[in-house]
């Protein structure tokens, strides 16, 4: 039995952004930023076209995710050590005695406890998942998102049908 897949990066997968987590319990990190690259793999049965998936439009459904986090803060959900509280234009981020206040139009918030890559790559990939549906293409057996946060480091979260 032959398996199949296709994988994606392009220049153009990349998002600037800043974030912080929290680790060790009860540390929290400065405020910095990556250029964060993303690629994607898919695997499954070959459709009737011969191919996994088409490769522009996991193009263009991953970039318009990227697209959605490129320039902006990202913060967690507040569900974790790090709290957000509603500052009329603003988000009040608290983290112990520290806090900050970002404008509420240039950060995304996701929902996850903690911007870790690893997180972030798992809502990437449930974000790509819900694109696909939505354009009514069929789910590919295996998805998997890797976010390059600096040379060397990586992390990747991946989705297996049932």
């Amino acid at each position: 039995m032959n398996s199949y897949g296709v994988r994606v990066t392009k220049d153009y997968l990349l998002f600037s952004a800043g974030h912080f987590i929290t680790y060790n319990g009860d540390e929290c990190e400065r405020i910095h930023g990556h250029n964060w690259h993303v690629a994607v793999e898919v695997e499954g049965e070959l459709d009737q076209n011969q191919y996994v998936f088409d490769f522009i439009a996991l193009l263009e459904l991953s970039k318009s995710i990227v697209a959605e986090l490129d320039h902006r803060m990202l913060l967690p959900d507040g569900t974790g050590l790090i709290k957000l509280h509603d500052d009329g234009p603003n988000w009040r981020v608290v983290y112990q005695a520290r806090f900050w206040s970002f404008p509420k139009e240039e950060c995304v918030v996701l929902p996850i406890p903690n911007t870790t890559t690893e997180l972030i790559a798992t809502w990437f990939n449930a974000s790509l998942r819900a694109a696909i549906t939505a354009r009514g293409l069929v789910l590919p057996r295996l998805l998997k998102v890797e976010i390059l946060e600096n040379l060397g480091q990586m992390a990747w979260s991946t989705w297996r049908a049932h």
